[in-house]
């Protein structure tokens, strides 16, 4: 159950516009995704706020999560680092040679393959990527805020069927 009792906003407004104009219309599709749309706004907000705290911006956070979570030594492949962040190759080159040049992250050749390139988190890249993280978090739980622990969870869990279709993830 949330914190607060139901009480109208914008969303609400504008399907009763649309129900007064046309009675025939079903506006549920519209209670959602135009909330889930506006929930978007702030969160990107959110994120330009934790990611500005460390001087990154919100593709540099990208790269540098997916070194962080892939666990010591926080290194990947160029390749590996193209699916996690589903960008094109030749933005991925752009994207390290600048954050090597920022001293975020650095190239290193695989011991085992000289050929074979990683791109390891420095020091500094995995400082900055942790702080921003644990901002991020720190602005998600307010936005979270107005719900109880049992409405978050259950708003994750309708999320994730809503999503597992559309990201085709079975």
């Amino acid at each position: 159950m949330s914190r607060h009792t139901h009480r109208s906003d914008e969303v609400d407004r504008i399907c009763a516009d649309w129900k007064r104009e046309r009675p025939n219309l079903d506006t549920a599709p519209l209670q959602v995704f135009s909330r889930v749309t506006r929930l978007a706004r702030h969160l990107e907000i959110a994120r330009r706020r934790a990611f500005a705290g460390q001087s990154l911006e919100a593709w540099e956070f990208d790269v540098l999560s997916a070194l962080y979570r892939a666990g010591a030594p926080y290194a990947l492949t160029p390749g590996r680092l193209l699916e996690e962040t589903m960008v094109s190759s030749g933005t991925m080159t752009n994207r390290i040679d600048r954050l090597t040049a920022n001293g975020l992250v650095e190239r290193a050749a695989d011991s085992a393959d000289r050929r074979m390139v990683h791109v390891r988190l420095t020091a500094r890249g995995r400082s900055a990527v942790d702080g921003a993280m644990t901002d991020l978090l720190e602005l998600e739980r307010e936005l979270l805020s107005p719900l109880d622990d049992d409405a978050t969870a259950a708003l994750a869990t309708g999320l994730r069927a809503l999503l597992i279709p559309l990201d085709g993830w079975e």
